[in-house]
């Protein structure tokens, strides 16, 4: 079966020696895939890939009140819309094979812009993973490195991503 490490970008490639480092995860013969920030490039660079392929997503991702630094295990995705509500389905990622340790485990809320504040606490929230879970894979995995508070320029000073 086909492994395969996704990432927004290519700033995050220093979380795969914090991820094996930290976490033990081990990912040798994976390809690696940046796909880009948000739906439409997480859409088009995974649209082709074989849905039992086994995806492990890593990356960055904010908390309300998680400590930065923390690692984050998701254990189920959803879209983060704090001002209305709509059935959707639940998105549930798939426990790591690996035995982890130093890990908290969370649920992650997908958005479409940077979260700046939230009432939702123990969680993280990105830009992909809703998406990535969207496409159906069925061997999904995806653990959070928390950097920042809800604080675009704390993660900026971090990772140098997104502006």
């Amino acid at each position: 079966m086909a492994k395969y490490i996704v990432m927004a970008e290519e700033g995050e490639l220093s979380l795969l020696d914090k991820a094996r480092e930290e976490l033990g995860l081990v990912l040798e013969g994976a390809t690696l895939i940046y796909t880009g920030v948000g739906a439409i490039n997480v859409i088009r660079s995974l649209q082709h890939i074989d849905r039992e392929a086994e995806i492990y997503n890593i990356g960055y991702a904010g908390s309300a009140n998680f400590d930065i630094g923390t690692w984050a295990q998701v254990t189920e995705v959803r879209l983060n819309h704090p001002n209305v509500t709509y059935n959707e389905p639940k998105l549930e990622i798939h426990d790591s094979p690996f035995t982890i340790q130093n890990c908290r485990k969370a649920i992650c809320y997908t958005n479409t812009d940077f979260v700046l504040a939230s009432d939702y606490k123990d969680c993280v929230f990105d830009m992909e993973l809703a998406f990535i879970a969207a496409l159906g894979f069925k061997n999904l995995h995806s653990f959070k490195y928390v950097s920042d508070n809800l604080s675009l320029h704390s993660y900026h000073d971090l990772t140098h991503g997104v502006e």
